[in-house]
C-alpha cells in the first residue's frame, strides 16, 4: 500500500511537467502555417504539418492531466503539499532519479531530438523509423534498467548527429556521398537494433516484443507517409534518399 501511495504523489509532479511539455508543444505547432499554398493550389487546414504536434501535445497534456487527477484523488492536495515542501530539500535529487521519470526524460529526448533535429535534416521515413524503434522499444519492453541502457545509447547517437550538423559536415561528405545524413541514420538504426537484440536475446518474452517492434517502426511510416506524399501531395518535410526511391517507383508504376 506505501508504495502505491508513493507512486501515487509522485505522478502528481511527473503529471505537471508533462501537461507543461504538451502545453510547450502546442505553442510551437501553432506557429506552424494552417493554410498555405503548393503550386498554386491552395492546401485545407487538415493536411497541415501542425495537426500532427497538436494532436501529440494534446495528448500529453491529457496524459498530464490524468495522472494529476489519479494522484490527487489517491492521496489528497493536503499531502501532495507536504511532499512538495520535502522536495525541495535534498529528497529533490532521489526523486529526479526515480524510474518514473526516467521514463519522462525518454520522452523529452526522443521528441526533441526527433522535432529538432532529425525532421528538419534527415528523411523523413527513415527519421520516423528510427523515433518508432526507439519509443516502443523503450517503453514496451516495461523494463527499467533497459530502458535506461536504451536512453543512453540513443542519447550518445543523438550528440553524434547534433556535432555532425553543428560543425557543417554534411556539406563536406555530401558531394562525396549523397544523402550522407540518410545513410548515417540508417547505419545507426541497423547498430541500435544490434544493440537492443544484444540486450533482449536470453530473454523469449522480450524477443517477442523486439520482433513485434521492428514490424510496427517499419510499417507505420511506410502505410501512412505514401498517403500524405501521393494521395494528399503533402510534400514531406525532409525528401531525401527513401522519398527518391520511392518517387521513383511510383512515377514509373503510375
Amino acid at each position: 500500500m506505501m508504495e502505491k501511495e508513493k507512486l501515487r504523489k509522485a505522478d502528481a509532479f511527473s503529471g505537471s511537467i508533462m501537461f507543461l511539455f504538451g502545453l510547450w508543444i502546442i505553442s510551437q505547432a501553432l506557429k506552424m502555417p494552417m493554410k498555405d499554398s503548393w503550386g498554386g493550389v491552395q492546401d485545407v487546414w487538415f493536411v497541415s504539418p501542425a495537426l500532427f504536434p497538436l494532436f501529440v501535445g494534446a495528448m500529453i497534456m491529457l496524459l498530464g492531466l490524468l495522472l494529476i487527477r489519479t494522484a490527487v484523488k489517491s492521496v489528497g492536495l493536503k499531502e501532495l503539499w507536504r511532499v512538495f515542501r520535502q522536495l525541495m530539500g535534498p529528497d529533490l535529487l532521489r526523486y529526479l532519479e526515480s524510474a518514473e521519470n526516467w521514463r519522462f526524460y525518454a520522452i523529452v529526448i526522443l521528441f526533441f531530438s526527433y522535432v529538432y533535429l532529425d525532421i528538419p535534416r534527415v528523411d523523413f521515413f527513415i527519421c520516423s523509423v528510427l523515433f518508432l524503434l526507439v519509443f516502443i522499444s523503450m517503453f514496451y519492453f516495461d523494463d527499467d534498467v533497459l530502458l535506461k541502457k536504451m536512453l543512453f545509447f540513443y542519447a550518445g547517437g543523438t550528440l553524434f548527429f547534433i556535432l555532425y550538423f553543428a560543425f557543417g559536415l554534411p556539406a563536406v561528405v555530401e558531394p562525396v556521398l549523397p544523402y550522407a545524413s540518410d545513410w548515417l541514420t540508417l547505419v545507426f538504426i541497423f547498430i541500435y537494433c544490434i544493440f537492443i537484440w544484444k540486450s533482449v536475446r536470453r530473454r523469449a518474452e522480450l524477443r517477442k516484443k523486439y520482433r513485434l517492434c521492428l514490424v510496427l517502426a517499419l510499417a507505420i511510416p511506410f502505410l501512412i507517409g505514401p498517403v500524405f506524399k501521393y494521395f494528399l501531395l503533402v510534400p514531406m518535410p525532409k525528401e531525401g534518399l527513401v522519398v527518391n526511391v520511392l518517387d521513383a517507383l511510383w512515377y514509373s508504376v503510375f
